[in-house]
Formats: structure tokens, C-alpha cells, sequence
């Protein structure tokens, strides 16, 4: 008998030229309602390359391992981003060499992870997506649709964060909060579906979430004066599956903090990926600041459910459980940092944890099956908003209220820590993290909402004597940091980090270089000067059994590798 491969192993080894591929289906669903008309969309592939076959299993999706493959934003469901891969150890990481650089148009910096799926690359810029040969940084194919004018905020910077794959096909995010779903071997469109109207400061800068059958979208906008949503769409059809609303409307649970028609505009953005475990059935997604950011007299009481980690339903929405980090936010705190899920002890008991740095200079330990609070750490070394956090994980709140004058609070507006992503390592059970060390005076007057403008009521400015970036090495066994090393350089890194196996740890630093470090240690092994800076998370991945790390530096995908 026959050896019957799983399908993560086809995957690596069946592959198919371009010129064999079947015909593209109608695109049945595509949006009529749709301003695509107005945009380029074309596919431009590479016939003289082949492409692996692209076909992304629930399986590969509920991998607990990450190897050759990197299947979502995070790697894996967990968003722990730590590669299973051992090629690369401390003892020949200084043999590390970019092996391709890749330059896509349109955005700079580039905020994308790269998926990687049977040796082929997926990584996006503005609104386009570009299909590379992994192991050589080839172009396979391009998908390209026109800037939207006219965006607010975040939105009008156009940065993308990456793509989501299931099946033979590929989701992706666009500037004005479309989704749109290409064929993941030539790029085609097979259909678009704008799924945030009404307001046009709706944006979206993510990568979607695909759990089981469904597209997970956010948007962005919580500056902005936007209602912010989760939405899951049909993964086959386009069709919207569920919507929950992070700012109650009249009659539902948490309203109160939203008089008259303000909860239109609370905020709430959900504008980076949140994580999901199979085993509980439970989705994570943080959600961001209330707008307007520092006028708080508009909005009275907690402001549900900003800044809040939510546990939800896949299947439904339905909200199973909330953990709000700072109440009735004035600072700008948003909570979309990455909840990580760990499977491990906890003061001498196994517990399934989610951690998380908050940007409000607090790092967080909460029992992800119910949200029961179990620790709470500062890390922000300037930190005055906040006395200390009580025993139900609620802030004592040191009572700063902006004002026309203004006030100084630590953390900046920009947080201790920000959207670059963590990682956590089974095998040095320690929880990595950037951090930043900086205050902001912070004003505020009434203003009305204007569509089309920002809703920050009023502005901040960084206080002098800011200071530098941190990489941060927090222990699960000791619940005490074993290292934080000092960024050094003119910049302020924007790049997350991501561990492997072997012990390592890997992110973007201050100076413009990607860095290799020991993880155990914090001891720096290797840098490479990309010579712009890091505004991204990095992944590995392997193509015939060679291990790299990809990241994007400026307007450039790197790719190293050993010799």
C-alpha cells in the first residue's frame, strides 16, 4: 500500500505551472454596490514560473506547530509568532545573509508579515498584493487596485498589514475598508465586498482572521469618530455572517456611556487581528481608544467596549466575555496589542492564559475561558496616569484629566507599547515585547463630530526627554523580567518580534538593522543593516528545507538565510 501524505505535506511537494491551471469561477458574488469600476484591477502573472498548490486546509489553519508554512498574520491561531523551525541556531546565526530583497510600489513604510504557503510568498502594499517564489523573491503575480482619495487619518497613510488564505484563495483588506478575495493562483478578483459605510472615515489597515468558514474584518477610524465592528463574512460567498458592535447602540448592555446618538461615534476600532483557540472555541480581538480620545465629558462612565479585549463567538458574535483595561480612557490607550494564548503553569497550576502588553504601560495575565484577572505587571517605567492596578485588574485611576492647558501623561498617546507584535516561547517560557518610554502633554477641548475630519478633541505633543526603546524579556515562571535591552539609535522602532525553537529572538531595532539576539540571554548574535527602518513584524519560514526570516524595512522585503 501507498503511504497517504496529510495535506500540509502536498502542500510542500505537488507543484503546478501557471499554464495548467483550471479556469477561474464566475465570481458569483461580487458586490454590485462596488467603486471598484473606478480603480485597476489587473493580475500580471509570471508564466515562465510555477507556483505550489495553493491550498490552505482547516488543518494547516489549526497547525501547533509552525514550520515550513506561515499560514496567517500570527503564524498560527495563537498569535505567539514562535517558529518550530531549528536551522538557525545561536551557534550559526552569525552566518546569516540576505538571500533576496523585493521592492513593491505604492507605501512606504511597509507595515505587512508576509504569508508564506507551499514556497510561495504572499505580501501586500497600499492595495495591492504580490505573489513571490519564496526561495528567490520572483515576482508570481500582482494584483493591483488604485489608492482611495479622500481617507482620514490612518486610513490615508494606505498601510496594509497582510492577507489571509484559505482554500485557493487569498483576503485582503483595502485602504477603504473593502474585502476582497482573489484567486490565490493568479490573483484574479472573484469578488469585493465594502463592508463599513455610512461614515466615510471608515478605513481598515489589517489582515483578516479566517476561522472555520468565515473572514474576520475590523476597521479603523477610532480617532476618527467611526462605530467600531467585528464583521465575518462567508468565506465562499462574501456574504456577512455576523457584525458585533464594539459601542452598544440604545437599549443594549453598556449604552449609558453614550448619550444621544454619541455611541455613532465612540470609537472602538478594531483595526489589527485578534487570535482564536479551537479547543475553547473562542475568538480574541482587542478593541481600540473612545473617541473622542481626550474629551471624556461626552462620553460618561466606562465606555464600553473600548479598550477592552473581547471574547467572542465564532460562529455567532455573541460576546461570551469582556476585560476592559482602562476604563473611560482619556489617554488614547488603545487595546489591540496581540492577545497571545498560553497553554501553561501559573503560580503552580496549569491555567490557559492570555497575555498581553497593554498600551497603557501594564503588561496583563488573564484565564482566557472566562477573563477572570490574574496579574498585572508595570513595565512602563514612566507611568503617572494610574496608582496601581486592584485585584479585579480595574485601575486606580491617579485622576489626570486633560484641559485646554494641557496635562503631562505617561505613557504618551502613543503608548508604552504599541501595535508591533509579541511573541511567546514554550521552550524559555518568556514573553517578548517592545516597549517605549515617552510622555505627552495632552489638551483637550469640546468639539463636534464632522465627518470627514478627525475626533481627537483636542491634540497631544511629546513632552521633552523622551525616551528610548525596549525589548523586553518577561519570565512566566518568575513573573519578573530576566532582560530588557535598550534600543539604540535615532529612530522609534515600529518593529514587533518573534522567537523560534532554537532559542532565538528576532525584530527590527532603532538603527535601522534587523537583529537576531539569544532569547535566553538577550546577548545580540547578528544584525543586517537594512538601512530604512523596521515599521513591520518578521516570520520564517522554509522552502526546500531551508530556513529563513523575512521582513519588511522601509519600502523592501528582506529575506535571510545561511549560506
Amino acid at each position: 500500500m501507498g503511504m497517504r501524505l496529510p495535506g500540509s505535506m502536498l502542500l510542500l511537494l505537488a507543484v503546478v505551472c501557471f499554464l495548467s491551471l483550471e479556469p477561474l469561477r464566475d465570481a458569483r458574488a461580487q458586490t454590485a454596490n462596488s467603486r471598484q469600476k473606478q480603480a485597476v484591477s489587473k493580475a500580471v502573472p509570471n508564466f515562465d514560473g510555477c507556483i505550489g498548490i495553493i491550498d490552505v486546509k482547516q488543518s494547516d489553519l489549526l497547525q501547533r506547530r509552525i514550520t515550513d508554512n506561515w499560514v496567517s498574520y500570527n503564524g498560527d491561531y495563537s498569535g505567539r509568532r514562535y517558529s518550530s523551525l531549528t536551522q538557525i541556531t545561536p551557534e550559526n546565526a552569525g552566518h546569516l545573509a540576505a538571500q533576496w530583497v523585493f521592492h513593491p510600489r505604492e507605501v512606504s513604510p511597509l507595515e505587512v508579515t508576509p504569508v508564506v504557503v507551499a514556497g510561495v510568498m504572499f505580501v501586500t502594499s497600499g492595495n495591492d498584493v504580490y505573489a513571490l517564489d519564496a526561495a528567490n523573491g520572483k515576482l508570481l503575480w500582482r494584483h493591483s487596485r488604485a489608492l482611495t482619495q479622500g481617507l482620514v487619518d490612518d486610513a490615508a497613510v494606505h498601510h496594509n498589514r497582510g492577507v489571509a488564505i484559505l482554500g485557493t484563495r487569498v483576503y485582503m483588506e483595502t485602504d477603504n475598508a473593502h474585502l476582497l478575495c482573489l484567486d490565490a493562483r493568479s490573483g484574479s478578483l472573484i469578488w469585493d465586498v465594502a463592508y463599513a459605510t455610512g461614515n466615510k472615515n471608515y478605513g481598515a489597515t489589517s489582515a483578516p482572521l479566517i476561522v472555520k468558514d468565515k473572514v474576520i474584518v475590523g476597521t479603523s477610524g477610532g480617532d476618527d469618530g467611526v462605530r467600531g465592528f467585528l464583521a465575518a463574512f462567508d468565506a465562499e460567498t462574501g456574504k456577512e455572517s455576523w457584525r458585533f458592535w464594539t459601542i452598544p447602540g440604545p437599549g443594549e448592555k453598556g449604552n449609558a456611556s453614550w448619550p444621544g446618538d454619541a455611541y455613532l461615534h465612540g470609537g472602538g476600532a478594531t483595526w489589527m487581528p485578534g487570535t482564536y483557540d479551537p479547543d475553547l472555541d473562542t475568538l480574541y480581538w482587542g478593541t481600540g481608544n473612545p473617541s473622542p480620545d481626550y474629551d471624556g465629558s461626552v462620553r460618561p462612565g466606562d465606555d464600553l467596549y473600548t479598550s477592552c479585549l473581547l471574547a467572542l463567538n465564532p460562529e455567532t458574535g455573541k460576546l461570551k466575555w469582556y476585560f476592559q483595561f482602562s476604563p473611560h480612557d482619556l489617554y488614547d490607550y488603545d487595546a489591540v496589542q496581540t492577545p497571545v494564548l498560553v497553554d501553561a503553569m501559573f503560580q503552580g497550576k496549569p491555567r490557559k492564559l492570555v497575555i498581553t502588553a497593554n498600551r497603557n504601560g501594564f503588561l496583563y495575565i488573564l484565564d482566557r475561558t472566562d477573563g477572570k484577572f490574574l496579574f498585572a505587571k508595570q513595565f512602563a517605567m514612566a507611568q503617572n496616569w494610574a496608582k496601581g492596578i486592584d485585584a479585579n485588574g480595574r485601575p486606580d485611576s491617579a485622576g489626570l484629566i486633560p484641559s485646554e492647558d494641557g496635562v503631562a501623561i505617561c505613557p504618551a498617546n502613543g503608548g508604552a507599547t504599541n501595535w508591533y507584535s509579541p511573541s511567546y516561547n514554550p521552550q524559555t517560557h518568556m514573553f517578548y515585547f517592545r516597549s517605549y518610554e515617552a510622555c505627552a502633554l495632552i489638551k483637550s477641548t469640546t468639539e463636534p463630530f464632522e465627518e470627514g475630519n478627525t475626533y481627537y478633541s483636542t491634540g497631544s505633543r511629546i513632552l521633552p526627554g523622551a525616551g528610548r526603546s525596549y525589548i523586553n524579556a518577561f519570565d512566566l515562571n518568575t513573573l519578573a523580567f530576566a532582560w530588557r535591552n535598550p534600543q539604540a539609535g535615532s529612530f522609534k522602532g515600529w518593529g514587533g518580534v518573534m522567537s523560534t525553537a532554537t532559542g532565538l529572538l528576532a525584530y527590527g531595532d532603532d538603527a535601522q538593522n534587523f537583529v537576531v539576539l539569544d532569547g535566553r540571554t538577550g546577548k545580540s548574535l547578528w544584525h543586517f543593516n537594512a538601512g530604512d527602518l523596521v515599521h513591520a513584524s518578521p516570520m520564517s519560514y522554509a522552502v526546500a528545507g531551508k530556513q529563513y526570516f523575512a521582513v519588511a524595512a522601509g519600502s523592501n522585503i528582506f529575506a535571510f538565510a545561511l549560506p
